[in-house]
This record gives structure tokens, sequence and C-alpha cells, in this order.
């Protein structure tokens, strides 16, 4: 039986994986990692659990032989819940799920969670493993300190520089309702006295010919390039940019897998610049293969992605 840990608005990628499991005869149970909450039943013992989904399909964990771990979306509390018991709601749910994720440590994950959870949440921590294997990062700084930001701005910047969140406001699979990177120039500057309300990532604006997105599949290698110069978010331009399939050079791909991380699955932004040389915005744990094999037309990825299962020795 492989667990795969989803959410309830997922497609494609998750159709894929059923449809070649199935083939294969093999078990699968789907689990929405945001309606892991008062729609479902759940026990959890020093050895063991078992859940029932809000389908009524029941599982064990004794019977999971392997995990994907897709992606996991935010809880869901029920509209009626009082305000005043929503915060007590979704920390305990979210320590239910937390302890049920890590009852499954022993057993073979894409990815292993807590090396995942360690990568995905420290954007840092992603620059420094970069720099540790010669890839080109740019100047950073997270901060809350308007001043601090002010000096970085005029230090490296040169006059305009690109800020973001450290996460996300929302998790959607259009990408409607996000707040995307935004371009600060000189005069933004006078409107950096809210920092302190939410911290940010500045980076130097990029004057990029187009973007990557790399696909890390076990070994392999899956590249999608986006013909966006023009927006520092290619998701707030509804048209104008298409993906195209991009082979990455093999004396490139040595740097883009850090054996320490532990990761079978990961992808990668990388931005092209105008002058020929390559630079490392940040990387992600999962979600990237859809927009690889879907939009760029790399059905192999998919294809790949499977085989990595066989060779972990997944049932």
């Amino acid at each position: 039986m492989i667990l795969c840990i989803t959410h309830s608005q997922d497609f494609y990628n998750i159709d894929i994986f059923f449809e070649y499991l199935r083939s294969k005869n093999i078990p699968y149970f789907r689990l929405n990692s945001d309606r892991l909450n008062h729609l479902q039943k759940i026990s959890i013992c020093e050895n063991s659990f078992e859940l029932t989904d809000e389908s009524g399909n029941t599982i064990h964990s004794d019977d999971i032989k392997g995990v994907w771990h897709r992606k996991a979306w935010r809880i869901s509390a029920p509209e009626e819940l009082d305000q005043d018991y929503e915060r007590i709601f979704l920390n305990e749910y979210g320590s239910l799920r937390y302890n049920l994720m890590t009852a499954l440590e022993h057993i073979p994950w894409i990815n292993p969670y807590e090396n995942e959870k360690k990568v995905d949440g420290n954007k840092i921590f992603q620059l420094k493993i970069a720099q540790r294997n010669n890839l080109t990062i740019p100047k950073t700084i997270f901060s809350n300190d308007e001043e601090k930001i002010t000096t970085f701005f005029h230090q490296y910047c040169q006059g305009k520089a690109i800020a973001k969140l450290h996460g996300v406001t929302a998790k959607t699979m259009s990408g409607e309702n996000m707040i995307s990177t935004t371009v600060i120039e000189e005069e933004s500057l006078e409107h950096l006295s809210d920092i302190a309300y939410c911290p940010m990532i500045f980076q130097p604006y990029i004057d990029k010919e187009y973007e990557l997105r790399i696909v890390y599949v076990d070994g392999d290698f899956f590249t999608g390039k986006i013909n966006n110069s023009e927006n520092a978010d290619w998701r707030v331009a509804r048209e104008g940019y298409f993906w195209s399939a991009y082979e990455l050079p093999e004396k490139s791909k040595p740097y883009f897998y850090d054996e320490r991380n532990g990761a079978l699955y990961r992808s990668y932004r990388y931005d092209q610049r105008k002058r020929w040389s390559l630079l490392f915005p940040g990387s992600q744990s999962a979600g990237r293969m859809g927009n690889a094999a879907e939009r760029a037309g790399i059905s192999h990825c998919t294809k790949n992605c499977r085989q990595s299962y066989q060779k972990n020795q997944f049932p």
C-alpha cells in the first residue's frame, strides 16, 4: 500500500500516479492533508494509527509500505466553528497530523519528511546549499529592519530589487489570490515602515532572458523553460509567456543535488541572465512536476518519477 499525501483540490499529478499504480496492481490510499480534521476519524497509538477518510475509506499504518508526500495544504477549519476556538482546533489537528506523519518514518518516503520540512521552510538554508555546491546565488536579506533593508538596497541592488514573502498566504491550483514577487525601486523605500509587521526576503532584481524550472527525480533531471523576461513573477503574466522543454547541460547537473539533504525529488528555479550566467534564487520540494510535464511537454518526467518508486523498492 502506497500512502499518497496531497490535498482535496489536487489533480493531474496525482491522477497520473494513480493510473500508474493501478496498472501495476499496487494498492494506494489518497490522504487529503487539508481534510485531516473533523471530516476524518484518526486514532494514533505508540506503534500504529488507523484513519478513516471523509469518504469512509479506512487505512491502518501496518499496511503502508511507502509514502509519496506530494503536497500538504493548511488544515481546513469548519465555517461554523467559533473563532475563539479556531486557533485551538488548528493547533491540535496540526499536532495530530505531525504525529501521524512521523509515525511512518521507518518506511521509504519521497521525500523523507523531516529532511523536506527543513529545506522547504528555510530559504537561507537553500541558498547555503546552492553556494556550497558552487552555484551562483544573489545577495539576500530576510529582515524586518527598515534601515538594514535600505542599506542593502543601496549597496547591492543598483536601484532595483525584488521583495517576496518566505511562505505563501494561500495555496491554490490556479495561482489566484497569491501575493506575487514585487519589484522595489528607490521611490518604494518610503513605504518600508510597515516591514516590522511582515518580514520579507529582498534580493537584487535580475535582468533575465528567461527562467528555468528544474525537476530532479532520483538521479534524473527534467527542465522547463519559461520565456519570462519582463515580469519578476511569471505567474502574474496571464498571457504572452509559454513553456518549452530545455536540455540542462551535463556539466551543470552535479551542482543541483546535495545528498546530505536526503531528497529523492526536488525542483529548482533558475534565472538565465542576459549576460549568460545562471543565478539560483531558490528551490521547492514538490509541486513543479506538473508544470514541467504538462506545460513544457516533458512526458518522460512523470514516467521517471514513477520509476524512482521502483528503484527505491516500493512494493
